[in-house]
């Protein structure tokens, strides 16, 4: 969701707020994060779709595996949330107006990053869109579905969004 509350800001002229984090003493990190490609979300849900295994049978013998299972999907490739936000400033050719708070205790942490082994072992999981390409492919997506002008002008003036598919959304994370 980070993509698309900092694109729709940023167009705005809102200011975004930036996470950082105490690393200890006065040193301050920025907040890192495994940005996921809706696409590949997708294909790990389909995956998941076929693997209903097995149930427990009665009186507790274990007959398979549970057919309610949790897989966790992700990109294995943490990056900080600031990379983000001046990939979006490329691709958007508007300065993001950053507001950079500190992160409060009781709040989120500081990195994540998906651990995907069961996901890869039991359906194939191999995320494939790294975060430039994603970002070029949603910020195509989202000028032309919620400002087709600005898609239109861009496209004019020599955009830097490469070439992707259309009609996709973006990422799975929560870094606002």
């Amino acid at each position: 969701m980070a993509y698309f509350f900092f694109t729709r800001d940023i167009l705005a002229g809102r200011p975004i707020t930036v996470y950082e984090s105490s690393g200890g003493g006065t040193h301050q990190t920025t907040i890192s994060r495994d940005f996921t490609y809706i696409d590949d979300i997708v294909k790990g849900c389909i995956g998941a779709l076929d693997t209903a295994g097995r149930s427990t049978g009665s009186g507790g013998k274990k007959r398979g595996p549970a057919p309610f299972r949790t897989y966790n999907l992700g990109n294995t490739s943490p990056v900080p949330v600031t990379q983000l936000v001046d990939l979006l400033e490329k691709m958007l050719k508007v300065k993001a107006v950053r507001r950079v708070v500190k992160m409060p205790r009781n709040g989120d942490v500081p990195y994540t990053h998906a651990n995907i082994s069961l996901a890869q072992r039991e359906l194939g999981y191999r995320p494939s869109t790294d975060l430039q390409t994603g970002l070029k492919k949603f910020v195509r997506w989202y000028l032309e579905y919620y400002n087709p002008e600005l898609a239109v002008k861009q496209k004019q003036h020599g955009s830097s969004n490469g070439k992707g598919s259309r009609g996709r959304n973006g990422s799975t994370s929560s870094a606002r």
